[in-house]
């Protein structure tokens, strides 16, 4: 169970704060560079939350530090006012920080905006309903992909892709979907540029293999995964087209190796596409 870290954030309010207490007559030079200054600290402490949304188990002050290229004093500092905030949890016992509650709150915010919440959350409870196996929404966010929303299965073993799960988009059923069907200068980008990083023995490190398996994945409209991303799990997976025919979400179904085989996962293609088709009417298009 995490709890709020007790430590003195005094030093980043306080520095933060100076430069907007400044008088009028202060010389502009001055109140430039604290201005900067200012700027510069909020971007270090958005950075360190970007490191820690890569980091499930959560990490150190001094992992962060190295991960982030930082003083250890500035590294702390910062999460200590992230965690007053409610943006970082402390757990003292491993004395590791996590992502907080007031960051998933905001992520569900945006959720909400870009309607995967109200709008989407009905069709993929459909889609779970008629395939009894989970039901995951991505988008591309970089280099990953971004699990948006998910619905579990009834089977007590379950798809462990939560939304706010940043994952690769070349090893993953969602991901190759986004890259395959993402415009013609994003999707060569992206075919020759991605770094191939194996996380199995059977993800796709060759360069020309994954560009072959892009192409093939266009010509049959749908993409696979199978043990690539984690050892038994295999995907299926379809995009979520825009006005231009281009993916900005893909949608899939993820199952146990045990439970479906590769070819009664494909049969589910037809049903993915048809909740697809409906989630391009319905989201908006970003």
């Amino acid at each position: 169970m995490s709890v709020n870290q007790a430590t003195d954030t005094a030093a980043v309010s306080g520095s933060l704060e100076q430069a907007a207490a400044e008088p009028e007559a202060a010389a502009k030079p001055a109140k430039a560079a604290k201005d900067d200054s200012r700027t510069d600290m909020v971007g270090k402490a958005l950075g360190l939350l970007v490191l820690l949304g890569d980091e499930p188990r959560g990490a150190s002050a001094a992992e962060i530090s190295r991960r982030a290229e930082l003083p250890f004093s500035t590294t702390y500092r910062l999460l200590g006012s992230l965690t007053r905030d409610g943006f970082v949890d402390y757990e003292p016992d491993g004395r590791r920080y996590h992502l907080g509650l007031r960051v998933f709150q905001l992520g569900q915010r945006v959720s909400n905006h870009h309607g995967f919440a109200g709008t989407a959350l009905p069709i993929l409870r459909r889609v779970t309903e008629e395939s009894g196996e989970a039901t995951i929404l991505s988008v591309r966010d970089g280099i990953h992909h971004l699990t948006v929303n998910k619905v579990d299965g009834p089977q007590t073993f379950r798809v462990t892709s939560d939304p706010g799960h940043l994952g690769a988009l070349h090893t993953t059923s969602v991901g190759k979907a986004l890259v395959a069907f993402a415009d013609d200068a994003t999707r060569a980008q992206l075919v020759e540029e991605l770094p191939l990083e194996p996380l199995t023995a059977l993800s796709i490190t060759d360069r020309e293999a994954f560009r072959a398996e892009i192409e093939q994945i266009r010509r049959q409209g749908y993409a696979t995964m199978d043990e690539e991303n984690e050892l038994g799990m295999r995907a299926v997976a379809v995009p979520v087209f825009n006005d231009q025919g281009h993916a900005f979400a893909s949608l899939a179904t993820a199952v146990p190796v045990f439970r479906l085989s590769m070819e009664a996962l494909v049969a589910l293609v037809p049903l993915l596409q048809a909740a697809a088709a409906e989630l391009s009417a319905r989201l908006p298009q970003q």
